[in-house]
């Protein structure tokens, strides 16, 4: 890899430290060295919280003044040593699988990543998601590197004006006060990418940015040989029309590849978070190709066992699609470098080739392209068996190639300093670093005191925050302080519901009863406060519309101090909330939430849900460690069952939440109350921690695909071109494949069962043949029961009787024969979705 050379301001030598301390993102989750920032200007930490800003804004004669202050080196060495002292310990990944070679490096492309307030290049829950990731291989040392873009302005700030209306304003990132550096070729000049679009080069600067023992690298094509129009490919994340967004993709995907090779990273393993980076499969078989002389499929072959596909989307109207028109303007000539057309394109990315005008979609594209597909979270990963279905007719849906890992969240960024304090004394600094069997047990040594005072050291802590912000808000739209001396109350229940505004996230919910919710909120003796926040897209009219309601609402002066709507919601705010509230609401219609990570985010905190069951709360729910909404069935936009659900949840908080929290012992204690919080961190933190989940992803799919992976590509991709041959086979005569007479007789307390199978010029081997019966209970596996050749036809050419004999706890017509291709070094159905049934 070639080292990042960069000249950065002059800092004095005593200060030398300061300069790695500031890139490395991991202040963002690690505080040791907060105190050491604040010293430097307290007026900057306290607004900003970002050390990078700090040092590129302090005055020189700052600096020099630091320099000679012994006190403050005394600090800096410390923290240069810790930081030392966590880079050099070794990690989980090392300790369980450094025996084992097969895993290189992991590329995790993505269209966002939430690191941190300081590096603005993500929008919500994907790129949360994606930061929370890196974060965790830093800690666990898994092998692994981020591919991104640096958008000159990021996702838009929120505004809400004085007539309660979203204002989106769209700052420019300035590169030179963002935490990363320019990635330099051995030369030391720019390391420069180069894509081909229509008529023209496309120049592409290369950023990293460190996270610890973690790299993310950034694309970005505001270089000044581009036109201006092009030095706008990267200007904002999800913005523009669908030109823009194919253009941004393929800086992803086919960019992202390219930046990866001159970098000289080989990754075995290609992770594709969401359809957006579906490109980067065909330009690591483009690579490939060139290097053994092969074709593109049999390149794809080789490689695609290397992609995982991980999809985000709980509707199939959520993914990317491209006119077949923009797909040739855009992509005519890489094609015809891979050797394919742009129709073979297409049909890559369509459900079938019955219709020339369907779209490229992503989602299928980047499946086609992949080794192994997962959803986020238990219950997702059964909606997308049914969106992708499509593409494996006649499949059963329970057979569609969709795992799944239920999204985590990485622990130590969430978590507010009474939690850390609390976990660290029941169960050491470490915890969140390798093995979280034992944290359990070591939530239940707690005592309530201890528990009940952390909680309301976070509630005082947001209460503080809201006021500050609430403040500020306010005197923007011209209201004097005075109108507000204070917001909210340190000892009131307080419930958090923050998100993006959009409809199948119903926001509203709680809003159905106005009249029942005020009553709720100003009851006397158990009075609640609500806190609100979330931004909707500029173009979703509704979304807007549904902010508008809650500030309207909000700012009534019977609610006055029990409900706010904060404006511009972004990582730091959402830290103070699922740090400080007590209960965090999500109405998501389900199945809408594909997982949902804001909810585990409270769990640390010891903060309990009321929650749709959808996502992840559809998996982790049970009585004792939160609510439960809904019935676990889909019923659509049905004002009906919104008006039932709105009042199901009213009930909740009037019945059992309100009251269970205000009910207390002879100490003062809601013991009822605490004992809830206690089953909830205790079983549910590690559970839906990105330790848990990252771990997953490393022993479940990274570990075997690169063992697959780097047996295709051995010896110039021997096997892989050898699996593409029988696939090609299969193709080409799979047609001819058909079923003669099926017979079954009962034989004792047994069934036999014998279907006749010709096999025209197939290869009998190459195929496998089985019995198929539906579950007989809903929570049951089909059964699946292997026939084996008999015998042979008299006079059939590739003619076989196949035989399986099975119990008879059910009759003969609950099975049906079929053939489907062997698996043998196969993914089945994945990369050989054709089956042939007996009917």
């Amino acid at each position: 890899m070639h080292p990042l050379r960069y000249l950065p301001r002059p800092v004095p030598e005593p200060l030398a430290g300061l300069v790695d301390l500031a890139l490395d993102l991991r202040w963002s989750w690690d505080h040791h060295a907060d105190r050491l920032w604040q010293q430097m200007d307290v007026e900057l930490w306290e607004s900003t919280c970002d050390p990078w800003l700090i040092l590129e804004s302090v005055s020189q004669q700052r600096l020099e003044d630091l320099a000679g202050d012994q006190a403050f080196i005394a600090l800096l060495r410390e923290q240069v040593a810790v930081r030392r002292e966590y880079l050099e310990r070794q990690p989980w990944y090392s300790r369980i699988h450094g025996a084992d070679t097969s895993l290189g490096t992991v590329a995790y492309f993505s269209m966002e990543f939430g690191l941190s307030e300081a590096l603005p290049i993500y929008s919500g829950g994907l790129g949360v998601l994606a930061g929370d990731l890196l974060k965790t291989a830093s800690d666990l040392g898994v092998p692994l590197v981020g591919i991104g873009l640096l958008y000159q302005q990021g996702y838009f700030h929120q505004v809400i004006d004085a007539s309660g209306q979203q204002l989106e304003f769209y700052p420019f990132n300035n590169p030179a006060m963002l935490p990363v550096l320019p990635l330099r070729d051995a030369t030391g000049g720019w390391l420069q990418i180069v894509l081909d679009l229509p008529g023209r080069i496309l120049h592409l600067r290369g950023w990293e940015a460190r996270i610890g023992r973690v790299s993310l690298y950034l694309l970005d094509s505001n270089d000044l040989r581009n036109a201006p129009g092009d030095r706008g490919i990267t200007s904002g994340l999800y913005s523009g029309g669908p030109e823009l967004r194919l253009q941004q993709e393929m800086v992803l995907g086919i960019g992202g590849w390219r930046l990866l090779e001159a970098l000289g990273v080989n990754p075995d393993i290609c992770h594709l978070n969401e359809g957006h980076a579906a490109f980067a499969p065909l330009e690591r078989a483009r690579s490939f190709m060139a290097d053994n002389g092969c074709s593109f499929h049999e390149a794809l072959r080789c490689t695609r066992s290397g992609n995982l596909f991980t999809t985000h989307t709980p509707v199939a109207a959520g993914f990317d699609h491209f006119a077949p028109e923009l797909v040739t303007q855009y992509l005519q000539a890489y094609v015809a470098r891979l050797g394919i057309s742009v129709e073979d394109l297409l049909t890559l990315g369509r459900a079938s080739n019955n219709d020339p005008l369907e779209p490229l979609n992503m989602a299928y594209l980047a499946m086609r392209c992949s080794g192994a597909v997962n959803g986020v979270s238990r219950l997702h990963a059964t909606v997308s068996q049914e969106i992708f279905q499509p593409l494996f007719p006649r499949w059963p849906v329970a057979e569609v190639p969709v795992g799944y890992v239920t999204n985590g969240v990485h622990v130590p960024s969430w978590d507010s300093a009474a939690a850390d304090a609390l976990w660290t004394a029941a169960s050491g600094r470490e915890r969140w670093l390798g093995d979280l069997r034992s944290l359990e047990q070591a939530v239940h040594t707690v005592s309530d005191e201890e528990l009940w005072r952390t909680r309301t050291q976070g509630r005082q802590a947001l209460v503080q925050a809201v006021h500050r912000r609430q403040c500020r808000q306010e005197a923007a739209c011209g209201y004097a302080e005075v109108q507000f001396p204070e917001v909210l109350d340190p000892n009131i229940l307080t419930l958090g519901f923050a998100r993006r505004f959009a409809a199948y996230k119903r926001p509203d919910l709680l809003l159905h009863d106005p009249q029942r919710l005020t009553r709720l909120l100003i009851d006397t003796r158990r009075p609640v406060q609500l806190v609100i926040a979330g931004k909707a897209h500029p173009q979703d009219q509704v979304g807007r519309r549904l902010i508008n309601r809650w500030v309207a609402f909000a700012r009534q002066p019977a609610v006055h101090g029990r409900v706010v709507f904060l404006e511009d919601y972004d990582l730091a705010l959402a830290t103070d909330l699922v740090q400080g509230v007590d209960v965090w609401i999500n109405t998501p219609r389900r199945p809408w939430e594909a997982s949902g990570t804001s909810g585990m985010k409270v769990l640390v905190n010891g903060g309990l849900n009321v929650s749709e069951l959808d996502g992840w709360w559809a998996e982790a729910w049970s009585p004792e460690v939160g609510w439960a909404l809904g019935d676990r069935r889909e019923h659509d936009a049905d004002p009906a069952w919104d008006a039932a659900e709105a009042d199901e949840l009213y009930r909740l908080l009037e019945e059992e939440v309100v009251p269970e929290f205000y009910e207390r012992n002879e100490n003062g204690l809601p013991a009822a109350w605490l004992a809830r919080i206690r089953k909830s961190m205790a079983r549910l933190t590690p559970r839906f921690s990105s330790n848990r989940m990252l771990r997953e992803y490393v022993e479940d799919y990274y570990l075997p695909a690169a063992a697959v992976v780097k047996n295709r590509c051995a010896d110039g991709g021997a096997l892989g071109i050898s699996l593409e041959s029988r696939l090609v086979l299969l193709t080409r005569h799979w047609n001819s494949l058909r079923f003669g007479t099926v017979t079954s007789r009962a034989d004792g307390g047994a069934l036999e069962i014998e279907a006749q199978i010709y096999f025209d010029d197939i290869s009998p081997d190459l195929l496998e043949v089985e019995l198929y019966a539906e579950p007989l209970a809903a929570d049951d596996a089909p059964e699946r029961i292997p026939m084996a050749q008999s015998r042979s036809l008299p006079g059939a050419v590739q003619g076989f009787v196949y035989r399986a004999v099975v119990g008879c706890r059910r009759p003969a017509e609950h099975y049906t024969p079929r053939v489907m291709a062997a698996a043998d070094g196969l993914a089945v159905p994945l990369e050989a979705p054709w089956i042939l049934w007996q009917r």
